[in-house]
């Protein structure tokens, strides 16, 4: 995956992202389709959103990154997930259910990425350091994801509920095993 991004392909990253993420790769790009997907379905916004605002983050000039900030914030807000400004996440991004996301600029995420509700990504102390996700992970409910130089392989699966502070190898599910004893009294 390719970390940097110059001003020249940013928009075509962007693009590329809003093609496969809101209106889907099998039909052909235009700005219509992009504006009739945003109006009728309400959950690819957020999406647009925060591809709109990482666009501006990254372009540079002091009045696109202050713009970004402010769209970011408002967005957050109204969707109630905070993925902060400078992460990194490849096209095919999908939020199952839009409700308590957190994650951090710290972040590089591969193409493909899946999460569900109420995760959070991001390091126990905002120093240097990345967070890598490969291609084609899937992240369940409940998870949190916390490290500095964390990498999590291609392919990977991680459980509901899982608390993650190591690596992961290519093609791994992770999950918590959790046992629950019930004694009843005779």
């Amino acid at each position: 995956m390719n970390y940097e991004l110059s001003r020249e392909n940013n928009y075509e990253f962007f693009k590329s992202c809003v093609h496969e993420e809101l209106i889907g790769l099998h039909t052909t790009f235009s700005w219509n389709r992009v504006i009739r997907r945003l109006i009728t379905v309400p959950r690819k916004r957020y999406l647009f959103g925060w591809r709109l605002a990482s666009y501006f983050f990254t372009s540079g000039g002091k009045r696109e990154i202050k713009f970004a900030h402010w769209y970011n914030r408002r967005i957050s807000r109204k969707y109630n997930v905070e993925i902060q400004l400078g992460a990194i996440i490849g096209p095919g991004m999908k939020i199952s259910h839009q409700n308590g996301i957190v994650i951090s600029r710290l972040c590089r995420i591969g193409r493909n990425f899946h999460i569900h509700q109420n995760t959070t990504i991001g390091a126990k102390i905002d120093k240097t350091g990345f967070i890598d996700i490969g291609d084609n992970v899937t992240i369940g409910a409940h998870c949190c994801l916390i490290g500095l130089n964390m990498t999590i392989g291609n392919n990977v699966t991680i459980g509901a509920g899982t608390f993650l502070n190591k690596d992961l190898p290519d093609n791994s599910t992770c999950y918590i095993r959790r046992e629950y004893i019930i004694i009843t009294e005779q």
